[in-house]
């Protein structure tokens, strides 16, 4: 009662008060305002300015012989990137912004545009890059008999960054980049370990400055063991601004290319037979790279990967049969053709890996669904050696990373993409012929994510940032378990039994009918406007309106009368209402919708759904409608069939997609027939099952090394282990 009382009093005195007093009042009170925010913003200024001056001490005192210690040095790999995107960023040569000038009129070129370290993520102006210091990651330390430190600035705030780094690695103090934390600090290219200054002499005194890789040394593949094969000579200042011009005309270029192939393509639907189907990730997720983009991402594949071959006429149609034709092992002299193309890409060659080693062969689709690329391959350099992270392209398939991983005798793959990019790594696994086939992880980067989340991985990227980002990833795939999937052959056959084209793989599922319309009205949509499909929310969003399109759609009203289901040789009734048909080997399906329901009892004469049971699942859907039931758990698909063999005949042309490649397909008769079993990694779960699947994994590797089982009974045991533990 007494605060009521004493704001009453409050307002009733103010209110009183003549207005010119009120005014000095409240002048003072904006007065002092302003000066405080002006003292705060003086104070953050000479803050800034502090830690600039604190950097390039740090910066000058590399560059003093007497304080450089004997490491390998490497250039930095310069792409080129727009002035917008690096306007935080301090030239690592002059220390000057790289954000626009304040000038009127418009930028010239060289102020428009920036060079970017692709591995350690320093910027530069154009007409410093070439005059940088080389101080970025050294891929290659053959001849040394340890991994030696490589210090380094950290010029941008690193996202993926492992907890007990936070610390200086030798007086354990907590390191910041802040002027008055202290001293300032170097970080590790390698092991991510941070040091202030001043202990760096004396921890170098003690240690040797050796370092261990840090806690995922298992998965980075060492540079002692990185032979390089041949040098590119580098340019000066001149061959500097020669290629950033160079950069940006062929970025023109592709502009124009990518408007005439848009207006050629127009909204042409492919009638055929069915091309456009492969699972080689080539609608949803397409891995076109015609247009080359600003930030020179092939100039990294070359100064890093060694992969020259940068053939952007390369089209989409060429991967398309690379990818659904089946090695021919009768040609020997074609395969050494091939070994040979490769072999001339390749500038690194590994050798004399320790037997422990379980390095990570990283896949990226930078064209995947969320449009995520450039970015996770930013970051998975900084945690990895740079030469075991590649791109993906039309010009560029899994082979090349492959070859150069063909004489490791345990790695693992991680695939940055979504359904369609998994299938096509997994298909160029399946072609090399490996003894023991290296076991897939999956970073979901696409739209549906359906294999990723049938594994454990997630179902977005955003999901992955939540649960403490790539580091955490990389920890979950060191101790991943090993399982299996099943892998199905779909034949396209006429009436005669012949097949028509080269058969398609399918991991996941194939759709024939309603779900398969709106996956292609997806795909023309991608195809004809690309910028729309800019990250995984707004793909979800635009699938969502295609559907809510055909909810009206009565265009599959005759479907039961136009198709026919046979699964092991007996034919299978379709519901009068159905619109569409469904054939699953996994259990999720458009972005997690479990189709089969293993914990469903209504049905008593059926089996739980397994990925590696050899059987398939076949179930209805009677419209858009349900199928927008489906996603929100509002409906279940009703089940028809279980089998091992299963042939679909189409008596009319239908749209038909697998793991969501469509095409319109004309009638033809679609066999379904087990292919073969590819090893994958699932995320070892909290419970035991999994941590005790995961050790056993490692028991079976280290076993096959030193020669107690071979590669086949190691296979026998996977495959028994996943069997049992699922």
């Amino acid at each position: 009662m007494d605060d009521d009382g004493d704001i009453d009093m409050f307002f009733s005195n103010w209110n009183n008060k003549n207005p010119t007093d009120r005014l000095f009042v409240v002048s003072c009170f904006v007065a002092a305002l302003v000066g405080i925010l002006t003292i705060a913003y003086s104070a953050f200024q000479w803050r800034r300015n502090i830690n600039l001056s604190w950097m390039k001490a740090i910066a000058r005192s590399k560059k003093n012989p007497k304080a450089r210690h004997k490491v390998p040095v490497a250039p930095h790999t310069w792409v080129l990137e727009s002035v917008s995107r690096g306007k935080n960023f301090n030239c690592c040569v002059c220390f000057n912004t790289t954000g626009p000038s304040q000038t009127l009129g418009p930028l010239a070129a060289s102020d428009s545009f920036l060079h970017r370290c692709s591995i350690c993520d320093a910027a530069a102006h154009l007409s410093c890059s070439s005059s940088a210091q080389k101080d970025c990651k050294c891929v290659s330390m053959i001849g040394y008999e340890r991994v030696m430190h490589q210090w380094a600035v950290r010029w941008t705030e690193v996202t993926d960054q492992p907890d007990e780094t936070s610390f200086c690695s030798y007086c354990e103090e907590p390191c910041s980049g802040s002027f008055l934390s202290g001293s300032p600090i170097w970080c590790c290219l390698w092991c991510q370990r941070l040091v202030h200054v001043d202990c760096h002499s004396s921890m170098s005194n003690e240690t040797g400055d050796v370092c261990d890789l840090g806690p995922f040394r298992r998965l980075i593949l060492s540079p002692l063991h990185v032979k390089e094969l041949n040098q590119h000579p580098s340019g000066g200042f001149l061959s500097s601004i020669t290629h950033g011009a160079n950069e940006i005309a062929s970025t023109v270029r592709a502009s124009i290319r990518s408007q005439s192939k848009k207006y050629k393509h127009g909204n042409a639907i492919s009638t055929g037979t069915g091309n456009s189907g492969s699972t080689g990730d080539m609608s949803t997720e397409s891995t076109a790279d015609t247009n080359q983009a600003v930030n020179g991402s092939h100039e990294m594949e070359e100064n890093c990967n060694g992969t020259v071959d940068v053939d952007l006429q390369h089209q989409d149609a060429d991967v398309d049969n690379k990818l659904d034709s089946k090695p021919s092992f009768q040609k020997s002299s074609s395969m050494t053709k091939k070994d040979e193309s490769l072999r001339m890409k390749q500038r690194y060659e590994l050798t004399d890996l320790s037997s422990d080693a379980r390095p990570l062969l990283v896949f990226i689709n930078k064209k995947s669904g969320a449009q995520r690329g450039n970015s996770l391959r930013q970051r998975l350099n900084i945690l990895l050696n740079p030469i075991q992270v590649f791109e993906l392209s039309s010009a560029q398939g899994p082979e090349v990373g492959l070859y150069l991983f063909r004489k490791v005798p345990h790695f693992r793959v991680l695939v940055c993409g979504g359904d369609g990019t998994v299938g096509w790594v997994l298909d160029t696994i399946e072609k090399q012929n490996f003894v023991s086939p290296p076991p897939v992880a999956i970073l979901p980067a696409g739209t549906g994510n359906d294999l990723a989340r049938v594994l454990s991985w997630g179902g977005g990227l955003g999901a992955v940032e939540r649960q403490g980002g790539l580091c955490t990833v990389l920890h979950h795939i060191e101790h991943a378990a090993v399982t299996i999937l099943d892998r199905w052959k779909v034949a396209i056959l006429n009436q005669q039994g012949k097949q028509l084209q080269p058969p398609k793989f399918m991991n996941n599922y194939l759709g024939i009918g309603c779900d398969a319309k709106v996956a292609l009205d997806i795909h023309n949509l991608r195809e004809e406007n690309p910028e729309k499909f800019y990250n995984q929310f707004m793909n979800k969003v635009l699938y969502a309106r295609e559907g809510a399109k055909g909810i009206m759609d009565r265009t599959f009203v005759d479907f039961p009368w136009q198709v026919r289901v046979e699964v092991d040789g007996v034919e299978i009734e379709v519901p009068e209402d159905a619109e569409g048909v469904l054939v699953a080997n996994i259990g999720s399906y458009m972005g997690g919708v479990d189709l089969w329901q293993n914990e469903d009892e209504t049905y008593d004469n059926f089996d739980p759904q397994s990925m590696h049971d050899k059987i398939l699942e076949v179930v209805s859907i009677s419209g858009t409608w349900h199928l927008g039931k489906l996603q929100v758990g509002l409906s279940r698909a009703r089940r028809l069939a279980q089998g091992q063999s299963i042939k679909i005949q189409l008596f009319a042309a239908f749209p038909v997609q697998i793991d969501g490649e469509p095409w319109f397909q004309q009638p033809c008769t679609l066999s379904i027939s087990h292919h073969g079993q590819a090893f994958m990694l699932k995320r070892a779960a909290e419970e035991p099952l999994g941590h005790a699947a995961a050790i056993i994994t490692d028991v079976l590797e280290n076993a096959e090394t030193t020669h107690v089982i071979n590669a086949s009974q190691k296979r026998a045991l996977l495959q028994e282990m996943a069997l049992r533990l699922t």
